[in-house]
């Protein structure tokens, strides 16, 4: 059990974190350059308030999804793409492919299922792409972190 808490639990619990603060940052952004686009004038300060309290506001429900997903997708590529030891360059490329498919999943099924775009921030292609990037970056983090620990 200790085995299993050191080398994935915990691994997993900072990729989920890490993952989670980036995608929200980037939504947050997003909005923002929206907001921009249509002259409303949003200062540094304001700015850096509003990422955070959407940090704060989104981890009870966009956290917990991000979760799920990656717990999902990181034991899918575990049993179908890891059953043996293979190369750290390998196993990172896995991950990380399975952090961008796992958020393009997510994302996608959000709109049918809740009937709407939980995350403002991935409406528009380029922000859709930027929340799958956070994808990609929790497989790394995770597949690094597992190394390491």
């Amino acid at each position: 059990m200790a085995h299993f808490i050191k080398h994935t639990a915990l691994p997993f619990l900072i990729t989920c974190l890490c993952a989670f603060l980036l995608a929200s940052a980037l939504h947050s952004i997003f909005v923002l350059k929206a907001l921009t686009n249509i002259d409303i004038e949003i200062g540094l300060t304001e700015a850096l308030q509003m990422i955070g309290s959407d940090i704060l506001g989104l981890l009870p429900t966009y956290g917990v999804i991000i979760a799920a997903t990656l717990a999902l997708a990181f034991t899918f590529a575990r049993f179908v793409f890891l059953k043996q030891q293979k190369p750290a360059s390998f196993t990172v490329l896995i991950y990380a492919l399975a952090g961008i498919f796992g958020f393009f999943v997510m994302l996608s099924a959000m709109q049918p299922i809740l009937n709407v775009t939980l995350i403002a921030g991935a409406r528009s292609t380029a922000g859709f792409i930027a929340q799958c990037c956070a994808g990609v970056f929790a497989g790394i983090v995770f597949s690094s972190l597992k190394q390491r620990f």
